[in-house]
């Protein structure tokens, strides 16, 4: 109702603005120059403004540039660029505007300024940006006193002459497209991951990434190897948002069609919500959730002759395959491994085991109220193998057996991913640690001569965690934490952590006795050491630290209990 209201005033104000201003109402008139509001977010030196020169209309555009930056340029660039930029409007014209509108909709027609042409903005912006589209402008200024009261795109100076920029246009007119179809409309905002995910599949749509070498979807594949844990739904304007958003976009639309993305737009939903309206108005089964871990398995298998759900169609990635990160088990006697990590919503991670040998045995543990799935891969020796998932009980804990490990199967694969139900879409995204352990036993018998070895070997590792202390306290990183106003624990704290706080730590675990920390290191580096000493301080206190987590065992990980707890004792 409060929509319907607004929606009402604004359209009654926007008529008398117009009534009002309509005998002032000044001609468009090319080689014109005007004052123009940027985003200072992607504007090169953080501009508010700037003055920009009418240089070419057309029946669908007008293009600002500039004045600055134009005037700078010879007469035979600028005949370059005019040249360039009919090229750009034959295209849209023809292809762009006319087949995505007739897929999604059009933009608010005729636009705020009563003209039915979209206004192009070239201006310098920073490093690595497409262009961008202000939803302020579609609002008189008696709304929002920077709206340029235009349907308007931005576009960067920097690629007025690259074949890409049709691809930037593309993008953009996604975006106004969107604005109109949802915003407008139903009066609801979309999130933004999904909003830029439409806007990363156009380019698919038109062929734009059929020339795989130097294309969009290049790019974006390659930031998302680089990245591949980044979190689906966080944006931070990065380009391993961008990368994540496109990959699974492109997976869901391979397999569920172009209308997902259509009825997703056209309804009162956003997000995950509006494309699990979209899947049920279709009558497909699988929920959003579903089919994100369904892609987060195709992203290590891509293999369509094993399992149509775990590949890509799109001849452009039928190869994509990330590399995941090896974790190595001794080949010979008992061995055991114990790995804590941290996860948002709607990311994965994936981790390899090989070596090994015996019957492994895999414990993964989160907190109560989360909602990790964990699909894994088993291969055998042969390179075959098979998808199942781990089931975890209401604690967030499971395991699994796998026998002959390191014989008949060669390595195992988890893919733990958090899907926890969500009402809102924020910019950061809260983290949240799991951790699992694998283990593995064998019957190997052990001669009295290894024993002796192996005693001898303890012997000598004694000794040089003892000179390793010494040469530390020597060089004045021993006991470093008598010198620090060590008063509390006031950050989390993990395996790879390093600085005063770390030390801090180290000196309290220290204190704790030689049951709790045995080394007694203090150098700031939080290593498997400090991570152990952890574990046997947190199960010491389990009924103040991990039973209220849900949990039965340390993780080596210091979170708000374990910190309360230390600094409880700090303070005494």
């Amino acid at each position: 109702m409060n929509y319907k209201i607004t929606q009402k005033f604004i359209f009654i104000l926007g008529l008398l603005c117009a009534l009002f201003f309509a005998g002032g109402t000044k001609a468009i008139l090319l080689n014109d120059s005007i004052i123009l509001n940027v985003d200072k977010g992607h504007d090169a030196t953080a501009r508010p403004q700037i003055t920009a020169k009418l240089i070419k209309i057309t029946p669908k555009l007008f293009f600002y540039v500039e004045r600055s930056w134009w005037d700078q340029q010879v007469e035979a660039k600028q005949k370059e660029v005019l040249f360039n930029l009919e090229k750009l409007s034959l295209e849209f014209e023809n292809k762009i505007y006319p087949n995505l509108t007739s897929i999604f909709g059009q933009e608010q027609r005729p636009g705020i300024d009563g003209d039915e042409r979209i206004t192009l903005l070239f201006h310098q912006m920073i490093r690595d940006s497409g262009g961008y589209f202000r939803s302020a402008d579609e609002y008189i200024k008696a709304q929002v006193t920077d709206s340029n009261e235009k349907e308007m795109l931005y576009l960067p100076i920097e690629q007025i002459d690259s074949n890409q920029l049709k691809v930037f246009l593309a993008h953009e007119l996604m975006h106004l497209i969107t604005f109109a179809q949802k915003e407008n409309i139903f009066g609801v905002q979309e999130d933004v991951w999904l909003n830029e995910a439409r806007a990363e599949y156009v380019a698919t749509i038109f062929g734009y990434d059929e020339n795989y070498e130097g294309s969009n979807l290049q790019r974006r594949t390659r930031a998302f190897l680089e990245k591949p844990s980044d979190s689906l739904i966080e944006w931070q304007d990065k380009k391993y948002d961008y990368a994540i958003a496109n990959l699974f976009i492109n997976y869901l639309v391979d397999h569920y069609g172009i209308d997902i993305l259509v009825n997703s737009l056209k309804s009162k939903y956003v997000g995950i919500e509006s494309i699990n309206h979209a899947l049920q108005k279709a009558g497909i089964k699988e929920d959003f959730s579903q089919i994100f871990i369904n892609w987060t398995i195709t992203v290590i298998i891509n293999d369509c002759t094993k399992n149509k759900n775990y590949c890509y169609l799109n001849k452009n990635l039928i190869n994509l395959r990330i590399s995941p990160v090896i974790n190595f088990l001794p080949l010979s006697g008992n061995s055991s491994l114990s790995v804590t990590n941290l996860a948002k919503n709607f990311s994965s991670s994936w981790k390899k085991i090989i070596g090994g040998t015996g019957d492994l045995k895999l414990n993964f543990e989160s907190l109560a109220g989360l909602n990790f799935k964990i699909p894994y891969v088993v291969y055998n020796k042969e390179g075959d193998f098979y998808v199942k998932f781990i089931d975890l009980d209401s604690n967030q804990k499971g395991s699994i057996s796998i026998p002959n490990f390191g014989e008949n199967i060669a390595s195992l694969i988890i893919i733990p991913s958090l899907v926890s139900e969500i009402t809102s879409v924020n910019s950061f995204e809260s983290t949240y640690p799991y951790t699992f352990k694998v283990s593995t036993t064998s019957e190997e018998v052990i001669l009295s001569e290894d024993l002796v070895l192996i005693q001898k070997l303890l012997e000598k590792i004694d000794y040089l965690k003892k000179e390793i202390a010494r040469i530390l306290a020597e060089r004045g990183m021993g006991p470093i934490i008598q010198n620090l106003a060590c008063s509390q624990i006031i950050e989390d704290l993990y395996v790879g952590k390093t600085g005063d706080q770390v030390r801090c730590l180290q000196g309290f675990l220290k204190n704790q006795g030689s049951e709790i920390y045995p080394e007694a290191l203090i150098t700031g580096n939080f290593g498997n050491l400090t991570k152990q000493a952890v574990i046997k301080f947190q199960e010491k206190y389990a009924s103040e630290i991990l039973t209220p987590l849900g949990l039965s065992n340390g993780t080596g990980y210091v979170g708000l209990n374990t910190r309360l707890k230390i600094n409880q004792l700090l303070g005494k």
